[in-house]
């Protein structure tokens, strides 16, 4: 590898658009985890595929690490540089090119965030509906396969992309798929790239399945007696097929954090905090039926809004909590993670993770995307106690595992990045040597995002 020779070529090419400065390659070294700074030699700031492909052909011709940067919101460690190369920032390719509001599908740029993307269907009735929380690009979603709060109905990001435009690690532009809403023509290169975390490719634009906006949204919450009555409450609900769109379990560590936080005066009590989409009558029936079925399980305190200010307030507990935690503790070291189980799991894997939590002398609190078995841990530790940084890292070690032993994965929706490399291998056993081939056939010079996903593949070549 030369990246002297490298940087130079890209100079020539791309001018101010390529950044050198400390400033910005220590930014663009780092995402939302916890995980240390790791600096690129180089930044550009693409606009066009065209230049996302110059610049891999360069990069290739030197054996330059690539590594795609969208909004660096992810957490696993995505976006960092741990062999140096070339980050290329999408944030200006932010064009929505199209909108076919007949076929319920769109046509984006990578660098659109999924809030600019609905701002701009407001108007036509639609919505995009995956949230994952942060205002990510639709790039780096399809990158990390990201989910989020909506994921119940309405599902991850697999299953909203329809084709991908990429630029493949040779500097090639590909399209994967077409418009249509089903295809039984090859292999499908479409989900190969989706949740590669940029392993394989640069995604420069892609095609994606919208909604129409629902007539009647309601909000609201539920509190319980015990983690195990809100599960058995979301499982009942989800077995009688009643179409909740999004439904999160909050613990009362994680209510108390966000009481303490924002000033509110929530109950200190396993909380569930859902939403129904759909016709004025149809929601009604199902608040009806989902409150009967939470009172049975113990369900108390509950209460449901239509108006948007309303709405907001009920779910602003639920978006405060990383930084409700973080402030229970200022200036420790945070992480956080996700593992998800087999729904009829989650009680029992979440109740073990929170006894863990209670023992060791780590601070966290827990989040549940209870609808699909996925919950989050948000952990704290003096990053200057060699036992608290210890046990975080049992903990954490425990969650997983405990996780994978039941059936589930060690990432729902963060990914595997830097962070989960080693539960890989436990996870998909003989697979991950499929994986390795994969990888190898299509990034032979091994320049696509190095060092990340993969154990075993750590290095550039």
């Amino acid at each position: 590898m030369n990246k002297d020779l490298a940087i130079s070529e890209l100079t020539a090419r791309f001018g101010v658009k390529l950044n050198l400065t400390p400033a910005d390659r220590e930014q663009h070294g780092a995402d939302e985890s916890s995980h240390a700074v790791m600096m690129p030699d180089a930044v550009l700031y693409a606009a066009t595929t065209e230049e996302v492909a110059d610049a891999v052909r360069i990069c290739a011709r030197h054996r330059m690490p690539v590594i795609p940067f969208g909004a660096g919101t992810s957490l696993e460690g995505h976006v960092t540089a741990p062999h140096g190369g070339l980050t290329i920032d999408l944030s200006l390719m932010n064009r929505v090119l199209a909108v076919n509001d007949a076929d319920l599908d769109v046509r984006v740029q990578a660098g659109v965030t999924r809030q600019a993307l609905n701002a701009h269907l407001r108007d036509m009735g639609l919505f995009f509906p995956v949230d994952p929380g942060a205002d990510c690009t639709l790039g780096g979603m399809v990158g990390t396969r990201a989910s989020g709060t909506n994921a119940v109905r309405y599902g991850t990001m697999r299953e909203q992309v329809l084709s991908l435009e990429v630029v493949t690690a040779t500097g090639e532009v590909i399209e994967t798929g077409n418009r249509a809403r089903k295809s039984a023509a090859g292999y499908d290169l479409t989900h190969l790239f989706t949740g590669s975390e940029g392993t394989l490719g640069v995604v420069t634009e892609m095609s994606l399945r919208v909604y129409g906006r629902p007539e009647k949204l309601m909000a609201g919450v539920c509190r319980f007696p015990s983690i195990e009555a809100a599960i058995d409450t979301v499982i009942t609900t989800i077995q009688m097929g009643i179409p909740v769109a999004r439904i999160e379990l909050l613990d009362e560590l994680s209510i108390r954090a966000v009481n303490k936080y924002s000033g509110l005066n929530h109950q200190e009590a396993p909380t569930l905090f859902l939403e129904f989409h759909g016709g004025a009558a149809a929601v009604d029936a199902e608040i009806k039926t989902f409150s009967e079925i939470a009172t049975e399980m113990g369900g108390s305190d509950i209460e449901f809004a239509e108006k948007q200010e309303d709405i907001n307030k009920l779910w602003h507990a639920r978006h405060q909590l990383y930084y409700a935690t973080r402030a229970m503790e200022p200036g420790k070291h945070v992480m956080t993670t996700d593992v998800c189980v087999p729904i009829s799991r989650l009680g029992d894997c979440m109740r073990e993770t929170r006894r863990d939590m209670d023992e060791s002398p780590i601070v966290g609190s827990m989040l549940g995307h209870v609808g699909d078995g996925n919950f989050h841990t948000i952990l704290l530790a003096d990053p200057n106690n060699l036992d608290e940084m210890r046990a975080l890292e049992e903990l954490h070690d425990r969650m997983v595992t405990r996780a994978i032993e039941m059936g589930g994965t060690c990432t729902g929706e963060h990914g595997i990045g830097l962070g989960k490399m080693k539960y890989l291998e436990k996870e998909k056993g003989p697979a991950l040597h499929l994986m390795r081939q994969i990888k190898a056939a299509l990034d032979p010079i091994g320049i696509m995002n190095p060092g990340k996903l993969l154990p075993g593949m750590e290095t550039g070549s």
